[in-house]
This record gives structure tokens, sequence and C-alpha cells, in this order.
């Protein structure tokens, strides 16, 4: 069932499992278990953490074409991966998408955003970010000054 899925592959996205939560994730699907926010944020959550950008995008993507509704922590957890993948066009798209569905915008996904242009040296893109987050209703924290800094210095 729906729950016993969900806490399998949380507990194997905190133990770092990412192989192991992709499989679960699939057996769900193939057998025709319903997957809700959780679960998906739980899926793209273990392939981010496993270093697997292509695994959480794929989630993400699937998730969209669902009819299951991402949460902040939704694409939070998909900007952060792309973020470790050095995937800054990937974030913006991510963000684009977030802002589009009206779903209120955590700091945590615009600093994955800036990270990621601050990591591939894209420092336009980063103050372009920072500035569209000033004109939002989300507050900086001190991880966006740092990483917008970062990525001006570069």
């Amino acid at each position: 069932n729906t729950i016993s899925f969900n806490a399998a592959i949380s507990a194997c996205e905190t133990c770092g499992e990412w192989e192991m939560a992709w499989q679960l994730f699939s057996v769900m699907a193939q057998n025709g278990v319903e997957s809700r926010t959780v679960t998906f944020n739980a899926a793209i959550s273990a392939c981010e953490k496993g270093g697997r950008w292509t695994g959480a995008l794929h989630v993400f993507n699937m998730m969209l074409q669902s009819k299951v509704e991402p949460s902040a922590v939704s694409f939070a957890a998909a900007a952060s991966a792309c973020e470790e993948g050095e995937q800054w066009e990937k974030a913006l798209q991510i963000l684009s998408v977030m802002v589009q569905s009206k779903v209120e915008s955590p700091a945590t996904t615009f600093n994955a955003a800036i990270s990621a242009c601050k990591i591939c040296e894209e420092w336009e893109q980063a103050l372009q970010l920072f500035n569209k987050m000033l004109q939002s209703i989300v507050e900086p924290s001190t991880i966006t000054y740092s990483a917008v800094i970062e990525a001006c210095e570069k």
C-alpha cells in the first residue's frame, strides 16, 4: 500500500540508498500503487542525495505529468539536484515552473538555482535570480547573499 511504500522510500532516502528508493518507486508504478506528493518528494530527494540529478529530474518530470501536485519541497529537491549536477539552466526551468504553479517559493529553491549559476560561473544569471527574489515575497537568507557574492567573484 501507499503508506508502506512511502515509509520505505523515505527510509532509503535517509540512509542514502537511492538505488533501492528508485526500485521501490518503480515497483509502485508497475503495480499500480498510488503515488502521492510525499512519495515523489522522497524519491526525488533520494536521487538528489545520491548524486543522481538525472534520476531526480526524471521523477520530478513524472510528478509534473501525473495528477499529483508538487509542493515547495518537490521544487526545492529538484533544484538542489540541478545544483549538484551543475545544471543551472534546468534549475531556472524548475524555478519558472514553481512560479507558474503558484506554489509558495521557499528561499531554498532560489538558493539552489543561484548556487547552480555560481558553480557554472553564470554570475549574470545569479544576479537576475537574486533580483527576482527581491521582487517576490521570498526573503533572502545568509546563504542567498553568500551564493550571489561568490557567483560574482568568479
